[in-house]
């Protein structure tokens, strides 16, 4: 009888694209099945193993937007590793369905600020309301508030005489813009070059702007390309069902 070729960490690392440590890496953290041991001791991988290795890159790799749906891709690739495909696959549908909901906030908020930008009132308050009246109105806090304005999204005017700030329509109605913003998953720097963008006067694509970093951005995050980190985890959600499928079926009798 011939006997079961098993592959060595550095096969299943180089066949996954990874490094030996992170396959180990993998096996400490739960994200592939117990790896057998020889009688002198080394690692006997399987081509299972190797199909998991895969799945878990290509779901982990790369880092993940935001903690939901970092969350849901750790739940998956541990429920895989655990030998539960059916439920895995089932689970993955999900991941998809979180990530599409993600997309569609985003996309809402991008909506709400084109109608805005081209001069519809997004808010119809009637009189100038105080830095508590107006975070109370928001639902968000009045450090919230201040901070927008720190970090330059909005300049509030000031009552001449106590000083106060005072917030009417216009002020409102930039104010739910950015909390809208915010709520969907946009960066404040993101938020600010679109702003910056608009009080200089300037048109075009707003999609286009919040989604593209501007060159002296050095260091950024994925919440800075919003959009498009969207749609590429979109993407790989997609190809970690077909994985998930495609794995089944070699396990199917």
């Amino acid at each position: 009888m011939k006997s079961r070729r098993y592959l060595r960490t550095t096969d299943v690392a180089k066949a996954a694209g990874a490094h030996p440590n992170t396959v180990r890496l993998y096996e400490q953290w739960g994200f592939l099945p117990p790896i057998p041991r020889s009688p002198t001791g080394y690692r006997q991988y399987t081509e299972a193993h190797l199909d998991q290795m895969r799945f878990a890159r290509l779901a982990l790799h790369g880092g993940w937007p935001g903690r939901n749906i970092r969350q849901s891709a750790l739940a998956l690739v541990r429920q895989a590793a655990s030998g539960d495909l059916g439920g895995a696959l089932e689970q993955a549908y999900h991941h998809l369905a979180l990530v599409q909901a993600e997309r569609a906030q985003a996309e809402a908020a991008a909506e709400l600020l084109k109608r805005w930008a081209q001069g519809t009132a997004a808010d119809a308050t009637s009189k100038s309301l105080q830095i508590g009246e107006a975070a109370k109105l928001l639902g968000v806090t009045i450090d919230i508030l201040r901070n927008w304005e720190r970090n330059g999204l909005i300049k509030t005017p000031r009552d001449p005489h106590s000083g106060y700030r005072f917030y009417g329509a216009a002020e409102m109605g930039r104010l739910r813009v950015i909390r809208m913003l915010s709520r969907a998953g946009y960066s404040t720097m993101a938020i600010l070059r679109m702003l910056l963008h608009l009080d200089h006067g300037k048109g075009g694509d707003l999609r286009q702007v919040l989604d593209t970093p501007r060159p002296d951005e050095d260091v950024y995050s994925a919440a800075d390309r919003w959009l498009s980190t969207l749609a590429e985890q979109e993407k790989r959600a997609r190809q970690m069902v077909k994985q998930l499928e495609e794995m089944i079926q070699k396990q199917t009798p």
